[in-house]
């Protein structure tokens, strides 16, 4: 009986010792996030005033670590006001600063958000690209300057990369292209350049790739067609070329296409007209030719369908008539010439819609 006790008082001890061993910070850990902690400012919200201590695990704001281990596995830290601690003082964050290459110490890490901060300034560490384990990265909303990691193709768990509203700069990298498990990818509103990589198309898991607002050239790769599962494009406000690849009006799941503001030339491809899901489609503010393929149908749905200012001719296709719903119709500022269709949609569209053609008349222009 006697050893039974001793025997369940050494196991009870070796317990507790596991547990204040796995519940506390490694001191490589500590030292990452005092890194992290010395090079970022936040002089309004108070928010590292509770990284003191030598346990991160413990109330460290942002910081989540693995119970079993002790490792630090998230870094989560938003300047928006859905964040507590910002709704509780009632203002939006801001922070100065730039990320610690101390940073990539942190091996076991699978989430990193630092965003919505405005004023982080720097670059991303190129080491960042050796956090294995990461599956977000998330620096929206910052200035973050310089290029995106080269080696950016490494990150094979990543799932989320949104790098938008930065000064980022410099080319996509040939590597992004090997993040088989990509599902959300943001370079929106930056200072990007080059082409788009021509095998894009790899990115099989993508569901949303939001590239505008940057300085994209080039023209629209063809393997993009082959992403079965991508249903939000974004390619506006850049200076690609070319014609649109027909292919993108055959993808089944795709609802959204915004490629307003580059200079696209051609005819427009019937496909994307004639797309069952197709929602939302802008291709306004290029230099699209041609008639308007005469394609809707009865399935055809359309939240919004721009394509003003472009140098379209001939009349309004008849077909347009036989939509299902059209919310958002423009078609102004082309060369279109004859008689505006009755019924639905244009019942209910505003002269605006058709405006600055070459001979467009009917409702709710002048009598033809």
């Amino acid at each position: 009986m006697k050893m039974v006790r001793l025997l369940l008082i050494s196991v009870a001890t070796f317990c507790a010792t596991v547990s204040t061993v796995s519940s506390s910070c490694s001191p490589s850990d500590l030292a990452a996030l005092q890194s992290i902690k010395t090079g970022l400012i936040d002089s309004s919200l108070g928010i590292f005033n509770s990284w003191v201590g030598t346990d991160c695990c413990v109330n460290w704001y942002g910081v989540s670590c693995d119970p079993t281990t002790g490792r630090v596995v998230d870094i989560n830290l938003r300047g928006e006001s859905e964040d507590p601690i910002l709704t509780k003082s009632g203002q939006s964050g801001f922070m100065s600063g730039s990320i610690s290459p101390k940073i990539c110490s942190l091996d076991r890490l699978t989430t990193l958000v630092l965003a919505d901060w405005k004023g982080v300034t720097g670059e991303i560490p190129q080491c960042v690209a050796t956090l294995s384990n990461l599956r977000v990265l998330d620096l929206v909303g910052n200035k973050i300057s310089g290029g995106i990691p080269a080696d950016i193709g490494n990150l094979k768990m990543l799932t989320v990369l949104n790098l938008a509203d930065n000064q980022i700069s410099g080319k996509i990298p040939a590597s992004l292209v090997s993040l088989s498990g990509l599902m959300h990818l943001d370079l929106s509103n930056n200072q990007i350049s080059g082409e788009i990589p021509a095998d894009f198309g790899k990115l099989k898991m993508l569901s949303r790739a939001l590239l505008y607002r940057n300085q994209l050239t080039g023209s629209i790769p063809d393997s993009i067609g082959n992403m079965n599962r991508l249903a939000d494009l974004d390619l506006s406000r850049n200076q690609l070329s070319g014609r649109v690849p027909d292919c993108l009006g055959k993808m089944r799941v795709l609802s959204t296409l915004n490629l307003d503001g580059n200079s696209f030339s051609g005819q427009l491809p019937a496909s994307l007209l004639s797309n069952r899901g197709l929602g939302i489609l802008n291709m306004s503010r290029n230099g699209f030719e041609g008639n308007i393929p005469d394609v809707f149908h009865e399935n055809s749905y359309f939240m919004v369908l721009d394509l003003s200012y472009n140098k379209l001719k001939g009349p309004i296709p008849g077909s347009l008539s036989s939509a299902k719903y059209i919310g958002h119709l423009d078609l102004s500022h082309n060369h279109l010439c004859g008689a505006i269709p009755v019924g639905n949609p244009f019942d209910h569209l505003g002269a605006s819609s058709f405006a600055n053609n070459d001979c467009l008349c009917g409702n709710p222009l002048s009598t033809c």
